[in-house]
């Protein structure tokens, strides 16, 4: 795939983030992290939907969120562990993405932890309030075998990092990871870090960047896999659904780490979307990639149960609260992102395919999600070959079917 197969709307949006992290005042700001540290929410912005219950649980060393449906689905729990680069904290967004994973998952509850960050709390301070979380869960009832960790960039890290320490302790492990944009690689070695200096609209062009700043590490040797899990052992481990854009300073995170689980026997699913830059799951849903995105973390959701098919919910109304799939404020005024094209949930080089019969979900998010067939939501690897062009690997060499 190629980039005239961006959409219109993702281009917009990545030279958006790159106007803005070029702005003299205050681009480097939002570059190195000193505005993410900074970020304070009004505390009425944000409203729970009527069709949710968010309760705020307390751990040992920090709060966490439970979002639960009006009728949860207790088959399964999503623990969600949110990206900031260690240093930023909880923050609406990932209430939205706790309410974009509860819907594309089958209205499985989501539970998500506001772990400490450096400073003022440097390693293993995150890890420890992961580990809390999944003890959380433990103790209310889900079993591991019913537990998905989800998260984004270091989020992403994080959940691998989890997976490891439970590993190397002799526990069992979760059922499925999920991980975006993952910061798996805080020595910087992989390829992209120099091929795509330029190119990357959020880090990219300068080395005064979270990324490089490691603040979380605080003089901790970066190759040990709880900060780096590019370095860690993934014999045993579960299915995993790795995304990533092809913009990304830390697209090779992602590549090396997906090389490394499948060399290890798991079952990996690694997605380039062409074009698109750090986390672009928070986009809006108009923005084709985003939804695609969610689509392909239903569908691998889906894989975990087994295959499960959804249940089309034919005529179901809409909440009022929430818009566009994300969980926002009522003051927002984002519409429904509407159909999404029948596609592949992978990206693919050349036309894009019809996906054949259709499965349709109305979440209470306001959204139209559009599932394609079962068939179509294989274990596969998307790569790049040498000419910048994405192919999908053999599913010998990418992964087993998941049985």
């Amino acid at each position: 795939m190629t980039e005239n197969k961006v959409s219109r709307q993702g281009k917009l949006m990545r030279q958006a983030i790159a106007a803005l992290t070029r702005e003299n005042l205050i681009g480097q700001k939002f570059k190195n992290g000193e505005i993410r540290k900074k970020i304070v929410e009004p505390v009425g912005h944000w409203k729970c939907p009527d069709c949710f219950t968010n309760t705020v649980v307390e751990l040992p060393n920090c709060q966490a969120e439970f979002l639960e449906f009006e009728v949860p689905n207790h088959d399964k729990v999503i623990l969600q562990l949110h990206g900031g680069g260690y240093i930023g904290g909880m923050r609406h967004a990932y209430r939205s993405f706790a309410g974009l994973y509860n819907e594309v998952g089958k209205r499985y509850s989501v539970f998500t932890p506001d772990y400490r960050v450096a400073p003022e709390h440097v390693f293993p301070a995150a890890l420890i309030d992961a580990l809390d979380a999944y003890e959380w869960l433990l103790k209310n009832g889900y079993t591991e075998e019913q537990i998905i960790v989800a998260g984004d960039s270091a989020g992403g890290g994080l959940a691998l990092a989890l997976c490891l320490c439970l590993k190397d302790n002799g526990r069992k492990l979760p059922c499925g990871i999920v991980a975006m944009s993952p910061w798996t690689d805080m020595t910087a070695s992989g390829p992209s870090y120099q091929e795509n200096f330029e190119k990357d609209p959020l880090f990219g062009g300068t080395e005064d960047s979270m990324i490089y700043n490691r603040e979380y590490s605080a003089g901790a040797d970066v190759t040990n896999p709880y900060l780096s899990p590019v370095f860690g052992d993934y014999e045993g481990f579960p299915p995993m659904l790795i995304q990533v854009g092809s913009y990304e300073m830390l697209l090779s995170d992602s590549v090396m780490l997906a090389q490394k689980a499948k060399e290890a026997g798991v079952k990996v699913r690694l997605s380039i979307y062409e074009g698109m830059f750090h986390v672009f799951q928070m986009a809006p849903l108009t923005m084709p990639e985003c939804k695609r995105a969610w689509v392909e973390i239903g569908h691998f959701i889906d894989e975990i149960d087994g295959g499960y098919a959804r249940d089309k919910q034919e005529g179901q109304e809409p909440a009022d609260e929430p818009d566009g799939g994300h969980v926002r404020g009522k003051s927002e005024d984002q519409q429904p992102g509407g159909d999404m094209d029948a596609v592949h949930v992978k990206e693919k080089s050349g036309e894009q395919e019809n996906a054949g019969q259709q499965k349709e979900t109305y979440g209470s998010y306001g959204t139209q999600v559009r599932q394609e067939d079962e068939e179509q939501a294989g274990w596969e690897c998307v790569q790049k070959d040498d000419e910048g062009l994405e192919k999908k690997a053999d599913r010998e060499g990418a992964g087993h079917e998941h049985e």
